[in-house]
């Protein structure tokens, strides 16, 4: 079965049976040894110096990482500014109202793209932004140099969600006001569910808050720094995290990886536009990694995908409101031009 959902995806062998590896105690400094690989490794994902920045493990899901990061970053008697257009944002939006963060919203249609310029006009007032990167409600990856590159202008911290453009799109770390971004194993790095990251400024997370315990970014980012760790991680999947790391550095890393994704969501719109299948967006302003389309006229999403999956293919809904209009296609982990071939063969084969 070929995972076209966004996360967890469909692995590679070699990922697959790292997970064979030897039982490991989290206590021994064989594991330690692990968990530095990753972390180095996640620095250089996006050639990051240690420095300046860190990387800290978490297990969970990237929702872990997104809560960690806004329970931490957003410092005590800090104020967020939220920018939302999709589900992922809400839910950005729900974790500060949980954590009683003094927070507003900037709402726009989930189709819609945030109005930057509007957005960097409210920015007085705020320690912090928090702005989803790609969000795969819709698939389109939102637009953020110009609005980080205002936060850095006025000492903003900007908090990024990358849970699924991290390892696959470009992510300016070192020329704005970002100063978090968060993620996860198993999308665009191919790794299995279980390892969450957040990648912070050393710098920014002095002014921490310690809001959380379990997911209190400034004691794992200390102990891990110590080669030591709180409490007992997800260690068969830090196996695979590594290993899908090395596997990602050995195809030529995220430049690679951004060009791989790109030609095969190309070959899946433009073949879907073939059988007069819409994209929900234009391709500028979608991100390689997934990408939405209309319904063919007369089927529902469920038709859809359940014929698909008796051909070997898992798709995705639409989200809320948009699922009696949009299914979406990722194209993320072990596929090939031949998986999208006869994707669009099956798809081809229902139509007729």
């Amino acid at each position: 079965m070929l995972l076209l959902n966004p996360g967890p995806v469909t692995l590679t062998e070699r990922v697959r049976n790292s997970l064979l590896q030897t039982d490991l105690c989290h206590r021994e400094p064989e594991f330690f040894d692990l968990q530095d690989e990753a972390r180095s490794r996640l620095l250089a994902t996006y050639a990051l110096d240690p420095a300046v920045w860190t990387a800290v493990l978490m297990t969970g899901s990237g929702t872990a990482a997104v809560e960690s990061m806004i329970a931490g970053m957003v410092p005590e008697g800090g104020r967020l500014l939220i920018v939302e257009n999709g589900v992922y944002g809400e839910r950005i939006a729900q974790i500060a109202q949980q954590y009683r963060i003094d927070h507003e919203v900037v709402k726009y249609a989930w189709m819609e793209a945030p109005d930057t310029d509007a957005i960097i006009r409210k920015l007085d007032g705020f320690t912090n932004v928090a702005i989803i990167h790609h969000e795969t409600t819709t698939g389109r990856l939102n637009e953020i140099d110009r609005l980080s590159a205002a936060c850095k202008a006025r000492g903003i911290g900007l908090l990024l969600d990358g849970v699924s453009s991290f390892g696959a799109e470009h992510i300016d770390f070192d020329g704005g006001g970002i100063t978090a971004v968060a993620a996860t194993a198993n999308k665009c790095l191919h790794g299995v569910p279980g390892a969450a990251f957040v990648i912070a400024k050393r710098d920014a997370l002095k002014h921490a808050a310690s809001r959380t315990y379990y997911l209190g970014i400034t004691r794992l980012a200390k102990l891990q720094d110590e080669r030591n760790t709180p409490f007992t991680p997800s260690v068969h999947a830090y196996y695979a995290l590594v290993e899908a790391l090395r596997e990602f550095e050995e195809e030529g890393g995220l430049q690679a990886r951004h060009a791989r994704y790109a030609a095969l969501a190309e070959q899946a719109r433009g073949g879907l536009a073939a059988l007069g299948i819409e994209a929900a967006l234009p391709a500028g302003e979608s991100s390689v990694v997934l990408r939405a389309y209309r319904l063919p006229a007369g089927m529902t999403y469920a038709v859809l995908h359940d014929s698909l999956k008796t051909e070997g293919f898992v798709i995705y809904a639409g989200q809320g409101a948009l699922s009696n209009e949009l299914f979406r296609i990722s194209t993320m982990g072990a596929l090939t031009t031949c998986d999208i071939d006869r994707l669009l063969g099956s798809i081809a084969k229902m139509l007729r």
